[in-house]
């Protein structure tokens, strides 16, 4: 890969994705040789050709798909869970009283672990009075192949280790191939979508609560800034943002409350 094939690349996902490569060419390189092999591309400026002409957009989420990584786990930074439950959701429940509706986005929903634990949480929360409340979640990610994984909802043992063993005995169901699924009880309150989060954002209601953890470590601090800047805007008034435990908000360009290390409100 020369020099300018991986500025062209790195051109391609910043712009449309704000993905920052800068200093990741082995990396870029390493991922898309053996693609390029299998799909008989001679050099990376033919296969960025495609990439860009193809109207089908198949070859621009295959490459996206690629160069994005998509590692989560259950019980991932769960102080964040236990945050939740015990500050944030009695507050909801006592401000959202009359509606009985809570408005929850997971911006980096990856293979689906971190909605699916918000889901039972909320179930678990809520109990014999879930059914009276709406707190359906909206899950996107930029990766289709993350989304496919995480509406099939289904893990190995080993994945599923560390969750709360009434959850597990309430939440998942054994499959013959000794791995286990998520139930449909849980899968209902989960809407998977591809999204961008560089995107105009279509959100009709405001948020209560935003996930959008470990997803910024991929920006500049340009765009980091610009897209806090949207999510403040789609957010209630008195609404969380949950960030990963590493990343940081400029609070002097977006006006948030730093509550503790990686949770704002607005």
């Amino acid at each position: 890969m020369t020099q300018e094939e991986f500025l062209h690349i790195y051109r391609f996902m910043k712009s449309r994705y704000g993905i920052d490569l800068s200093r990741k060419k082995e990396i870029v390189e390493g991922r898309l040789e053996n693609y390029m092999r299998a799909n008989g591309f001679h050099s990376y400026s033919e296969y960025m050709n495609v990439v860009e002409s193809d109207i089908t957009g198949r070859y621009e989420r295959e490459l996206v798909n690629i160069l994005t990584t998509n590692h989560t786990y259950f019980m991932r930074e769960f102080e964040h869970f236990d945050f939740l439950r015990g500050k944030v959701l009695p507050q909801l429940r006592e401000k959202e009283a009359a509606r009985k509706d809570l408005c929850i986005w997971c911006g980096a929903a990856s293979t689906g672990q971190e909605p699916y634990m918000l889901a039972m949480l909320l179930k678990d929360y809520f109990g014999f009075e879930h059914n009276k409340w709406d707190t359906k979640i909206l899950a996107t990610d930029i990766s289709t192949d993350a989304l496919a994984q995480a509406t099939e909802g289904r893990y190995d043992k080993s994945q599923i280790e560390s969750l709360p063993e009434h959850w597990k005995r309430r939440f998942l169901r054994p499959l013959q191939d000794g791995r286990y699924e998520v139930t449909k009880e849980i899968k209902d309150e989960i809407m998977f979508r591809q999204f961008n989060l560089m995107d105009v954002f279509p959100f009709k209601r405001k948020m209560h609560i935003v996930f959008l953890r470990n997803v910024m470590i991929y920006f500049d601090k340009d765009t980091k800034n610009r897209l806090i800047q949207k999510v403040y805007d789609v957010m209630e008034p008195g609404g969380y943002l949950f960030v990963g435990r590493t990343e940081t908000i400029d609070r002097c360009s977006v006006p948030l409350e730093l509550i503790q290390p990686s949770i704002f409100r607005k």
